[in-house]
């Protein structure tokens, strides 16, 4: 399990990358940089403890984001990388927008498969997400991301979902997919 190094920096930090990479992305509404607010981060474990896994969830616009990223100590062949940055107790970090870390999905499918939950993400605003099982999960079930938490139907292929909670709300994280 990887830890949470309480008082440790980030350079550069979340308010500096994250307003022009969200900015950037095809599924970002707005049309100017954005200062997003934190609403809720969780995280999840990874189970060999080298990797971290942490969803934020912003406000910009009006609009409610889910932003899942993943804190690599080294590279990985993915066209996710949203910066590098240096950790005050772990050094180089390689940030990749989870959605394109194979991990990420691997542990999202544990989680709806054995109806677990998150942890908290060690900051003062806590979310939630919990795995409801609607069916067999297979290993190899496709996990769509919902970028915009909200009530997404599950429809007749879904064999699992991704339900978050967060101050003030709730939505589908992701839907899982046969």
């Amino acid at each position: 399990m990887a830890n949470i190094h309480r008082g440790a920096t980030l350079a550069p930090g979340f308010r500096d990358f994250l307003p022009a990479w969200l900015a950037s992305r095809t599924w970002y509404a707005g049309d100017d940089v954005p200062t997003p607010e934190l609403v809720g981060a969780f995280r999840f474990e990874d189970p060999a403890g080298e990797v971290g896994l942490e969803t934020h969830l912003v406000r910009a616009g009006g609009v409610l984001y889910q932003l899942p990223m993943t804190y690599r100590g080294a590279p990985i062949a993915s066209p996710g990388l949203i910066t590098t940055a240096e950790h005050s107790v772990l050094g180089t970090r390689w940030i990749y927008d989870a959605e394109h870390d194979p991990l990420w999905h691997e542990l999202v499918r544990t989680t709806v498969r054995d109806g677990g939950v998150s942890h908290g993400a060690g900051r003062s605003r806590a979310a939630e997400a919990r795995g409801e099982r609607l069916a067999d999960v297979p290993a190899d079930a496709r996990v769509e991301l919902h970028r915009r938490p909200a009530d997404h139907p599950a429809g007749p292929d879904a064999v699992g979902r991704l339900l978050g909670t967060w101050s003030g709300g709730a939505g589908v994280l992701a839907t899982l997919r046969a």
